[in-house]
């Protein structure tokens, strides 16, 4: 009997996970609505001690939002993975969240910009649903790619050291998050391209196989805009972004170690150099080394104020509008706690459960992205998604590796949690392109 309802318990385990995939999405998307709904109202009752109308009223807008992306999914992509929207719809409704808790005001302009991250989600699964139709277009992403960080460095506005934004129109746009996506587009299009010549060593040089100078051209310019990012930017994070986006591109299409380490030794030269010209990079490895040093300047006392807040969170947190994140004046204790330190709100908040349940969401959709690569059967689309994927997965790592102090600070964005329209725009994208992939090899497979 114990084996006939073990057998049964599998049985209806299988049952679940054979239901059509858009269903199983809609699941999931209905839990993360109710996480959004109870977690508003949670922060409002806590901030003003009566219930409003606000809370319901934005976790309406946000359910709308995400069941109209689901409605498109079913009909253009009704094969997809069942996973990556749900999972972005948490991680979104968490730093919704937590950004009302800080300010109601950022948390308006958050809503309006996960509006628009769904619209331009639509309308990537509209126009990419053949993913194929992408890779025509890998010159044209190149260029503009390009084109998006000389702007940003020629135009871009100076904030906390670093050149990364410009002003258009009263608003302040990052180029270099819409840039990564070109950058993966270009670079798969071009490896698949060229992945036989650049596996096959033609040289022999020490006893190591080196490529055709020119096929591996682009690669070293490549490697030396990043490094030109470093010093011309004065940023850390963006430009090691787009080298290990680059780097782990190169190891996919061709297996070939030598240019991991060559280009990580590279990098490693370049920083260096950039450590002697770049005060702004220097200021972040010397915070991340001892920040207790001088807790007055703004990167030490931002690091050790996430410190003091992530610790005073414990193992379960204080629950969500009940977390010490707020001074007497009404400002957070860890300046720009919405963006970068938005991970050290929730550790206060959720404490150790809740920011160890948000990197598993983060390892699950790393995991969704590599899968939708490894099941893909073509060699733009696995280059594709594994690149996309990569740079979701390592920025999430860079930035709470900077806040517990594992790397220095970078200055990165967490994705889908943080404060910032072209950050939570541009990883909705992401999701599309990955979603669009997933299509095109589920439905091959059938």
């Amino acid at each position: 009997m114990a084996a006939a309802a073990a057998g049964q318990r599998v049985s209806e385990s299988r049952g679940l996970l054979a239901l059509p995939a858009r269903n199983r999405e809609l699941g999931l998307i209905v839990l993360a609505l109710a996480i959004t709904t109870a977690g508003f109202a949670a922060v409002q009752l806590a901030r003003a001690q009566e219930f409003a109308s606000d809370p319901l009223i934005a976790a309406g807008l946000f359910a709308a939002a995400y069941l109209s992306a689901h409605i498109v999914m079913r009909a253009a992509l009704p094969d997809a993975d069942a996973y990556v929207l749900p999972i972005t719809a948490v991680l979104t409704a968490i730093g919704l969240i937590e950004i009302y808790r800080i300010s109601p005001q950022l948390a308006r302009d958050q809503g309006v910009w996960i509006l628009v991250g769904l619209a331009l989600f639509i309308a990537v699964v509209v126009a990419f649903r053949n993913i194929r139709r992408l890779e025509e277009l890998r010159y044209t992403c190149g260029a503009l790619a390009v084109v998006l960080l000389l702007l940003t460095i020629g135009l871009g506005t100076e904030v906390n050291g670093a050149r990364l934004w410009i002003r258009v129109a009263g608003l302040q746009i990052q180029p270099g998050e819409f840039a990564k996506i070109l950058l993966v587009v270009f670079l798969a299009a071009y490896l698949r391209e060229r992945r036989e010549v650049l596996a096959a060593p033609v040289r022999q040089v020490l006893g190591i196989g080196i490529p055709a100078l020119r096929h591996a051209l682009p690669l070293l310019i490549l490697s030396g805009l990043a490094l030109v990012l470093l010093v011309a930017m004065n940023d850390l994070g963006t430009s090691l972004l787009f080298y290990v986006i680059a780097l782990a591109m190169i190891y996919v299409a061709t297996g070939r170690l030598l240019y991991v380490g060559a280009g990580l030794g590279l990098f490693a030269l370049g920083a260096a150099a950039a450590l002697q010209v770049a005060p702004q990079v220097q200021g972040r490895i010397d915070g991340w080394l001892n920040p207790w040093v001088d807790e007055q300047a703004q990167c030490c006392y931002q690091i050790t104020q996430s410190i003091y807040t992530i610790a005073d969170g414990g193992v379960l947190g204080a629950g969500f509008g009940r977390g010490l994140i707020l001074n007497s004046s009404g400002d957070t204790i860890i300046p720009f706690a919405q963006t970068d330190f938005i991970f050290s709100v929730i550790a206060n908040e959720l404490g150790l459960v809740g920011v160890t349940a948000v990197i598993l969401l983060y390892l699950l959709l790393a995991w969704r992205g590599f899968r939708i690569a490894t099941t893909a059967d073509d060699g733009f689309s696995k280059l594709l998604a594994a690149g996309l994927a990569t740079a979701v997965a390592f920025q999430a790592f860079v930035i709470v590796g900077g806040i517990l102090r594992l790397l220095p600070l970078t200055g990165l964005t967490l994705p889908f949690v943080s404060y910032g329209g072209s950050s939570v725009t541009a990883n909705f994208a992401i999701a599309a392109l990955l979603l669009c992939v997933s299509q095109r090899a589920n439905r091959e497979r059938a």
